[in-house]
C-alpha cells in the first residue's frame, strides 16, 4: 500500500498562499465560488510528494488499496479527502467496501454506505445495517439508499414489514416504488388508517406513493373537525400531490399547535386556511 498523504491539508496550505497573495482582491461570497474551483484543479495538479497529481494518485491503486488507504486515513486520523472518495465511488462498490459496513465501526460503516452509493451489490448489506443495532443516522442513510432502488427491493421490504421489523423504515422505502403494486399500496393505507399518532408521516408516503385511490380516505380524514392543525398542512399537501383538492374554510386559531408555529415565526394574524 502507497503511503498515506494529507491532499487536504496539502491544498489547504497552498490555499491560505494564495489567499495571502490575492487579499483584498475577492469578497467572502467571491471566495466562496473561487475555493472550490481551486480544489478541483489541486486535483490535477502535480504534486512532488505524491509522485502524481492527487487524483492520478488513487487512479493507480486497485480496488483493495483504495479501501486499505481509507481505513488508514480513519484509524491515522488524516482527513479523507475527496479524491479518494470519488476515486472509490466510481469502481461501482468494490467488495472491499461491504466489508466495511460489517467491520462494527461507526465510521468507517458511515463512509463504506456513502461510497457505495445505490449499488444494487449493497442492498443485502444495507438491509442488515437496517435491522441491525445501529444509530438512526446510519439507518437514515442507509434508507434513503433503499429508496433509490425501492422497486428492486420491494418484496424484502413487504416481508419484514409484514414480520412487524423496523416497520416505519419499510413503510419509507415502499413509498419510494416507481411500479404499483396492489400490496404496496394496502400497506401504506392501511398504516395511515391504523396509526392516528403517525398520521402526518403516513399521510406523506401516501404522496410520494402517487395513488389517487387514496384521496377518499385522505379527503375524509381533513374533514374532521378533531384534525390538528399540523395534520391539516400534511393531509392538505398529500390531497394536491394526487390531483385532489379541499377548499372548506377551517378555523384553526385555537389550535396548540398553529399558535405555537405563529408565535415560533414571528407571525401574527388568522392561518390562511380562515377567511
Amino acid at each position: 500500500m502507497k503511503k498515506i498523504i494529507d491532499f487536504d491539508g496539502l491544498f489547504d496550505k497552498k490555499l491560505s498562499e494564495y489567499m495571502e497573495q490575492n487579499h483584498g482582491k475577492y469578497t467572502e461570497k467571491q471566495w466562496e465560488s473561487i475555493i472550490p474551483k481551486l480544489y478541483k484543479n489541486f486535483g490535477d495538479t502535480y504534486l512532488k510528494s505524491a509522485g502524481n497529481t492527487p487524483k492520478g494518485f488513487y487512479a493507480e491503486m486497485s480496488d483493495e488499496e483504495l479501501v486499505e488507504t481509507l481505513k488508514a486515513h480513519v484509524r491515522e486520523g488524516v482527513p479523507v479527502s475527496d479524491f479518494l472518495c470519488n476515486e472509490l465511488e466510481s469502481r461501482g462498490c468494490p467488495d472491499g467496501l461491504l466489508d466495511l459496513m460489517r467491520s462494527g465501526d461507526e465510521e468507517l460503516v458511515t463512509l463504506a454506505v456513502n461510497l457505495a452509493g445505490d449499488s444494487e451489490k449493497a442492498f443485502d448489506v444495507y438491509f442488515d445495517l437496517l435491522t441491525g443495532d445501529w444509530n438512526e443516522d446510519v439507518k437514515d442513510t442507509v434508507v434513503e439508499r433503499l429508496k433509490n432502488g425501492a422497486d428492486t427491493v420491494k418484496e424484502r421490504a413487504i416481508r419484514l414489514y409484514n414480520d412487524h421489523v423496523e416497520g416505519e423504515y419499510m413503510l419509507e422505502i415502499l413509498s419510494a416504488c416507481k411500479q404499483k403494486d396492489d400490496r404496496v399500496f394496502e400497506i401504506l393505507l392501511n398504516a395511515f388508517r391504523t396509526s392516528p399518532d403517525e398520521l402526518p408521516m403516513h399521510a406523506s408516503y401516501l404522496a410520494v406513493y402517487g395513488d389517487e385511490r387514496a384521496l377518499p380516505v385522505l379527503l375524509d380524514v381533513i374533514d374532521r373537525d378533531e384534525t390538528n392543525f399540523l395534520e391539516y398542512r400534511e393531509l392538505k399537501y398529500a390531497i394536491e400531490a394526487l390531483g385532489g383538492e379541499y377548499t372548506r374554510i377551517r378555523d384553526f386559531s385555537e389550535d396548540p399547535y398553529y399558535l405555537e408555529i405563529m408565535e415560533q415565526s414571528g407571525m401574527q394574524g388568522i392561518p390562511e386556511e380562515k377567511k
